[in-house]
């Protein structure tokens, strides 16, 4: 088996809180995330696939079309965006980047063919990063 990965980044805000807490318990849980005002993060994202080489191209997915999805379905509609309100996907969940992660590969995951999607690598900050592999 072999495994190829495509790099992207996006900028988005969010703000993590719970609506059926009061504020202080949003900040005991969420600390400085719980900011009214939002905040932001560089995210990088990491997207594998697995597969075997086409004997043709050798090629298990062609890198320029994994990178054209990963910009159509997930930069181009998260890239400077708040995550709670202007992502139509991630509408009324919790911003996490263990839900974003989730997020991104069923937004993705339909649209790959000729291989399998194996993992989705959200890295929020240097010290942070969230692997999805798709279970349950």
């Amino acid at each position: 088996m072999i495994y190829l990965t495509r790099i992207e980044h996006f900028n988005a805000a969010h703000r993590l809180y719970n609506e059926h807490w009061d504020e202080e318990k949003n900040i005991s849980i969420f600390g400085k995330c719980a900011n009214q005002n939002w905040h932001g993060h560089n995210y990088e994202l990491h997207v594998t696939v697995k597969g075997k080489a086409n004997p043709e191209t050798g090629f298990i997915m062609n890198a320029k079309e994994l990178s054209r999805l990963i910009k159509e379905k997930i930069t181009d509609v998260l890239d400077h965006r708040n995550l709670n309100v202007d992502v139509p996907f991630l509408k009324g969940l919790q911003p996490s980047t263990e839900v974003l992660a989730k997020c991104i590969w069923q937004q993705l995951e339909p649209s790959i063919k000729e291989c399998q999607l194996h993992c989705i690598k959200l890295i929020e900050t240097h010290a942070i990063y969230v692997e999805y592999f798709g279970e349950e």
